[in-house]
Order: C-alpha cells, then structure tokens, then sequence
C-alpha cells in the first residue's frame, strides 16, 4: 500500500535561493526529512508555460538554467534526478477534461529544482513537470477555474505515492522588486495580499483565490500576471474535506515577493 502522499506549494522566489543558506532554504530541508518519502514528484512550476498541457515523459529530464544574471555557480550545477515516465503517461490518461500530451522537450526547471535541491538532495526521487497552459483567447489567458478544474482531476496520483508540488509565488512582482535587499521588508500592498490569502486558505475559501482580484486593489499589483499564481492554484484544488494545511514558511524577498509556502495533508 502506498502512503497517500500530501501537497506543497512552495513559494520559490529568487533563484540566488539554490546557494543560500537562510530561513526558507532550511524550511525545506526540513520539509524534505519530515515527508513520507514519495515514489515521485510532479512539480506544477510557473516557468512551464506552453501551448496546452504537457507532462515530462522522459526517463532523464535535462537541468533548465532559465534565469539571467546570476553567478556562475548557478550555471555549472545540475539536478540528476530521474523522471518517471510511466507516472507521466498515467498522468496522460488520468485527465479526461482537457488533453494531456507527452513532452520529451523540457526538462527541469529553476521552479523544479531549485526547490528540490533542498527538499532532496540527493536527487534519487523520480520527477515529471505538468506545463500550465497559458493559450491565450481574445488576449487573456484561461481562466482560473480552468486550472482549478484541471488540477482536481490530479487526486488519484496522492494515492499512487505522488507528492505533488505547485511552485509559484502568492505575490511576485518582478518590476518593483528593492533589487538592494533580499531581506527588505515587504511594501503594505504584497503584506495586505498575502494576508488576504492567507485568511482564506485557513478558511478554505477557494472561490475567492479564484477571483482573486475581488481582494482589493492590492490584487492587481501582487498579481500582474498568472503565471506564478496559478501553481498555487493547483496546490488548493486538491484539498480534501479532511486534509489540514499548515504554513511551512512565511516571509518575503526583496520586498515584493511573497515566500509563503504550505502543506496539505
């Protein structure tokens, strides 16, 4: 019998946070030795954005240095983890609303693993992404409920031993980031939006996360576009009647990016 497998959203931020040692590198080592050890990980990170949904099927996903700037430490390391491929396919035949393709095109991510150096640092665990499907429609992208639909359909993989990680940002807002001090303390509209989420996570109230603009003019700021939301999304549409959510971290970086993260289950 497999274990049923909880959810994570990671809030990943900057991805000078593969090398640094600080208050949420260390929340997910100790996230990483507290969990049931999964037969895989399927990451939903804001930096797959495609043409529809696809999932990794490869057997050995490539390292994807998708960032600018940043010393070049970070462009010699490598994330070794295998995929897992027949999850992948399962994955393929599982959602029925929408089609799911196969891709032996991507690979992982900073959103992968960035976070997965942390939580699993011996890359021994098998990983596979799910792109979001950012198809846009008369110049907007799909709509939430879309994705939250989507995501409800990925349950049965918590059954199958799957830990399954969105990994995003609940405010990120790259154009008015204090570049000086990834310490600086948070402008009121990101700390007045995540609180705002933080209510109604505790309180379940999935409708609102959906209409997350109905928050308050904050909304528009902490969420200039979907990409990095959304991962969140699909962390809270699989929330069972009986799941707890606990928040494994709390913070933020650079004054303007949220690095709350939770668990459920």
């Amino acid at each position: 019998m497999q274990t049923k497998m909880p959810v994570l959203f990671i809030g990943h931020g900057s991805p000078l946070n593969i090398i640094l040692d600080n208050d949420f590198t260390r929340s997910l080592s100790e996230l990483g030795r507290r969990l049931p050890r999964p037969k895989a990980v399927l990451v939903i990170s804001a930096h797959w954005l495609a043409d529809g949904t696809y999932v990794g099927c490869m057997g050995r996903p490539k390292t994807i240095h998708d960032f600018y700037g940043f010393p070049r430490e970070l462009y010699r390391m490598a994330y070794s983890s295998p995929g897992s491929p027949d999850e992948a396919r399962f994955v393929t035949q599982l959602v029925r609303k929408v089609p799911v393709k196969c891709s032996l095109e991507w690979g992982l991510d900073h959103g992968a693993w960035a976070i997965l150096k942390h939580l699993y640092p011996q890359a021994d665990i098998p990983v596979f992404e799910m792109s979001l499907d950012y198809t846009f429609n008369d110049w907007r992208p799909k709509p939430i409920q879309y994705h939250y639909d989507l995501a409800k359909e990925l349950a049965d993989l918590r059954n199958r031993g799957v830990l399954i990680i969105g990994s995003g940002n609940i405010v990120h807002n790259l154009g008015l980031l204090d570049f000086s001090n990834i310490e600086a303390d948070p402008v009121p509209w990101a700390r007045e939006f995540d609180e705002q989420v933080k209510e109604r996570l505790l309180s379940g109230n999935d409708p609102d996360l959906i209409r997350y603009a109905s928050l308050g003019r904050s909304s528009s700021l902490a969420v200039p576009t979907l990409d990095h939301y959304l991962p969140m999304i699909y962390a809270v549409a699989l929330r069972e009647k009986n799941d707890p959510l606990t928040f494994t971290h709390e913070g933020f970086q650079y004054a303007s990016i949220s690095m709350r993260c939770f668990q459920i289950g």
